[in-house]
């Protein structure tokens, strides 16, 4: 009966081992409350419940702890695991792609066509990845971490995954979370700048509305955009093709199936796959480092810049443009590619102060020349730093 009792014993003290609880660290608690943190704003608050739930949930599933040493190929950095090799599609950089046809196939470029001097605002917005790129490099990161930080401004997920994935592997949690934590923020972050950055007869400023868009120039865009874009930055090709080719089954009115699957089911399934993955790639004994705090304020400031560098860009803008062209300041934000969310501030701020102000559609123009704007910086960055 002894032995029994011994051998039983001996039984649960190793499972005892085996056990989240007999393996938990403080860090491991940290981000678990990160998580659930992420999960309430999405919930509670509705930031980006898309991006924030699949993150947030998993970071739950990548810091339940355990024995590292026992073999149970759990892991999201264990070689051969489910969760490992679901995690290839990010750090092989294929998940990004499959992402950026989605936005193509429902996205409306009209705006754009109809008013094509917007896409300098997209341009300027720009200015944040390369003000972070600069930053980053003087605190010491090295330049391929620094590209990979300063995407951060460009407010696109998919890009800063992509991008980080090619030039600092070993930082893409951090810089995938705080990039999809600073979209998800756009409305806390964004309109304190824009009010700050413009008068009141510049918020009530009403511009012309847009002239319609024919089929033929709609069908014709994605097919320029791709020619010139990529012509001039090569690198930037498997986010750019995608892009305009998921664009053309939209707008081309005889792939309806395809354009739907693309925007349907396929992104959401990739959205699904990668913001798990994403989340669970935060694991405590990779993630909690003094980097990892670094790059959440370089992300910060990167996106504060990009926000500013849009808005003074218009007010800049409009001393040559003519009286009856002058564009709304409002609209400056939208240039980063937080798409459709950073148009839709620029709406919400713009009603506040005339409540017949419609913005939306002006802000649209600069919006989807960011989603251009920061796959573009990203070939740059790729092209000379790689």
């Amino acid at each position: 009966m002894g032995e029994f009792i011994n051998f039983l014993g001996n039984n649960l003290a190793d499972f005892w081992t085996y056990t989240g609880f007999a393996n938990a660290t403080p860090g491991h608690l940290i981000m678990i409350l990160v998580g659930l943190v992420f999960i309430y704003l999405a919930v509670a608050k509705e930031f980006e419940p898309m991006l924030l739930i699949p993150i947030g949930f998993g970071m739950l599933i990548g810091n339940i702890p355990f024995n590292t040493e026992a073999g149970l190929q759990v892991g999201i950095y264990e070689e051969g695991s489910v969760l490992n090799i679901l995690y290839q599609g990010v750090t092989s950089g294929w998940y990004p792609p499959l992402i950026f046809l989605g936005i193509g196939a429902m996205t409306d470029f009209s705006a754009l066509i109809s008013n094509p001097k917007l896409l300098l605002i997209g341009a300027a917005a720009q200015f944040g990845i390369f003000g972070a790129y600069m930053i980053a490099l003087a605190l010491g990161f090295e330049p391929a971490e620094a590209g990979a930080i300063g995407i951060i401004g460009g407010a696109d997920g998919p890009t800063a995954i992509f991008l980080s994935s090619k030039l600092a592997p070993h930082l893409m949690g951090a810089i995938a979370v705080s990039a999809y934590s600073y979209m998800a923020l756009v409305p806390v972050i964004q309109p304190p700048i824009m009010r700050l950055l413009t008068t009141k007869k510049e918020r009530l400023m009403r511009m012309p509305t847009p002239r319609k868009v024919s089929h033929t120039e709609k069908v014709i865009f994605p097919i320029v955009g791709l020619l010139l874009t990529t012509f001039l930055v090569p690198s930037g090709l498997p986010l750019l093709g995608m892009l305009f080719f998921g664009n053309l089954l939209k707008e081309s009115g005889v792939t309806r199936r395809l354009a739907e699957t693309a925007r349907g089911p396929l992104i959401d399934t990739i959205t699904i796959l990668l913001g798990v993955t994403v989340g669970a790639s935060t694991q405590a004994s990779e993630f909690l480092t003094l980097d990892s705090v670094l790059i959440f304020g370089l992300g910060a400031l990167s996106f504060i810049i990009a926000t500013t560098s849009g808005v003074l860009f218009v007010k800049l803008f409009n001393l040559i443009l003519p009286k009856h062209k002058r564009i709304n300041p409002l609209i400056g934000n939208a240039g980063v590619s937080a798409v459709p969310d950073s148009a839709r501030i620029s709406q919400t701020v713009g009603l506040e102060y005339d409540p017949t102000n419609y913005l939306l559609m002006h802000a649209m123009g600069p919006n989807v020349a960011g989603v251009i704007g920061s796959a573009v910086a990203a070939g740059i960055l790729l092209g000379f730093l790689m």
